[in-house]
C-alpha cells in the first residue's frame, strides 16, 4: 500500500438517511479531507442535503463513485444487509473503505471482507466508535497500565425507551457498542459466548437481550442491552483486582470515576471473610472532543499514512461472530456458544 500524503484524502458517502449526514459533516470538515461525492439511492434525499455540500458531487449511482479514479474512500453507512456487497466492491475498485457497524450480517461474510483488504492492500475500518472515544481510550490505559490491576470482569449496560427497530433486535442493534468496546479492552479473543433475551413487542425481535463472553483468561463481560427499559443508560464498568473504573457516557462531565476500592489478600490462614477495602474515588478530566470526529481523523490518516487502526476489517469480523454466536445461542434457549478459530479471522 502506498501512501497517499502531501494531498488532500478525498472521500465519498454513500447512504444519507441516518448515520450518514453525520459522517458527511465531519469529512467535510476535516482538514486534509475533502468530501467529493455523496451517493444515496434516493434523489429527494440527496437533495435536501446539497446545500451543506456544494462542492461535493450528488448521484444515485454507485457505480459513479467507483469510477472515479481520483477518489481515495468510500464512507458506507447504508442499511446493514448492503455492507458486505458494497465495501467489496469498493476494495475491488481500488478504494480504501469505511463502513458502519456492524460490517456484515455474517462471520463469514465479515472474515472474507478483512482477507480481501489484506489481500488488495488497502485499508478496511468500521465505524466502531466508542472504541475512539476519549473515556474508552483513557479505561484502555487503566487496564493496559496495570492501575486496575488484575481484570476480573467487565459488564456494560446499554438501555432506553426505544427507537424499537423492527428489523434487527437489541442485540444486533445495541449490542455492536458494548461488544467492540470489550473486545479492546481484553485485547483477547473470546472463548464462548451465551445470550438470553425475550421478545415482547414483536414476535421474533427481542427486545431486552442478557449476554455473556468468557475470555480465555477466565475475564467475564456481560451485557444488558433493551430499547424497553425506564432508564437511559449507557455504562461500562471494569472491576480489577486493585481498582475498579466505571465509564457513564450520559454524565457531561463525571465520564470516568475511578474507584481506589477491591479486596485485601489474605495474609492468614485463618479468617471467616476476605476483607475489602476503600479508598479514594478520582474523577480525571476527559477531553470534550467529539468522537465521531476522531473516528474520521483515524479513517483519514489511516488512508494518507497506511497506518492500523484498533477497528479494522479483522476487529470488525470477530464482533460480528459474537454478535452470530450470541444469536445462535439466543435462538436455543441461552446454550454457551464456542467461538472457533477462523482462518485469519
Amino acid at each position: 500500500m502506498e501512501a497517499v500524503s502531501g494531498r488532500e484524502v478525498s472521500v465519498g458517502v454513500v447512504g444519507m438517511n441516518y448515520w450518514g449526514p453525520n459522517l458527511a459533516r465531519n469529512f467535510a470538515r476535516l482538514p486534509g479531507c475533502r468530501l467529493a461525492w455523496v451517493c444515496d439511492l434516493d434523489e429527494e434525499t440527496l437533495g435536501r442535503h446539497r446545500p451543506a455540500h456544494p462542492s461535493a458531487r450528488f448521484t444515485t449511482r454507485y457505480e459513479d463513485l467507483l469510477a472515479d479514479r481520483e477518489l481515495d474512500a468510500v464512507v458506507i453507512a447504508t442499511p446493514v444487509p448492503t455492507h458486505a456487497p458494497l465495501a467489496r466492491l469498493a476494495l475491488e475498485a481500488g478504494k480504501d473503505a469505511f463502513v458502519e457497524k456492524p460490517l456484515a450480517l455474517t462471520h463469514a461474510d465479515a472474515a472474507a471482507l478483512a482477507d480481501a483488504a489484506e489481500d488488495l492492500g488497502r485499508v478496511l475500518m468500521v465505524d466502531h466508535l466508542l472504541v475512539y472515544h476519549p473515556a474508552v481510550q483513557k479505561l484502555k490505559a487503566l487496564v493496559d497500565d496495570g492501575t486496575l490491576g488484575r481484570v476480573f470482569y467487565l459488564y456494560g449496560n446499554r438501555q432506553n425507551l426505544g427507537i424499537v427497530r423492527p428489523d434487527e433486535n437489541a442485540l444486533w442493534s445495541l449490542g455492536p457498542h458494548d461488544i467492540s468496546v470489550m473486545l479492546w479492552l481484553v485485547g483477547e479473543r473470546p472463548a464462548e459466548v451465551a445470550a438470553s433475551g425475550e421478545s415482547y413487542l414483536q414476535p421474533g425481535v427481542e427486545d431486552v437481550v442478557f449476554g455473556r463472553i468468557r475470555f480465555p483468561s477466565g475475564i467475564i463481560g456481560h451485557l444488558h442491552l433493551s430499547w424497553l427499559d425506564p432508564h437511559k443508560m449507557r455504562r461500562m464498568t471494569v472491576i480489577g483486582s486493585e481498582r475498579m473504573v466505571v465509564f457513564d457516557d450520559m454524565e457531561t462531565e463525571r465520564k470516568v470515576t475511578i474507584y481506589d476500592k477491591g479486596p485485601i489478600p489474605r495474609t492468614e490462614t485463618y479468617g471467616e471473610y476476605i476483607q475489602v477495602r476503600s479508598g479514594d474515588i478520582h474523577i480525571p478530566k476527559i477531553p470534550a472532543t467529539e468522537p465521531l470526529r476522531i473516528v474520521c481523523e483515524r479513517f483519514v490518516t489511516a488512508v494518507r499514512d497506511r497506518r492500523p487502526t484498533p477497528s479494522d476489517g479483522r476487529a470488525g469480523a470477530v464482533v460480528v461472530q459474537v454478535l452470530e454466536a450470541m444469536g445462535e445461542s439466543l435462538r436455543d434457549s441461552g446454550r454457551p456458544v464456542a467461538l472457533a478459530e477462523g482462518a485469519r479471522a
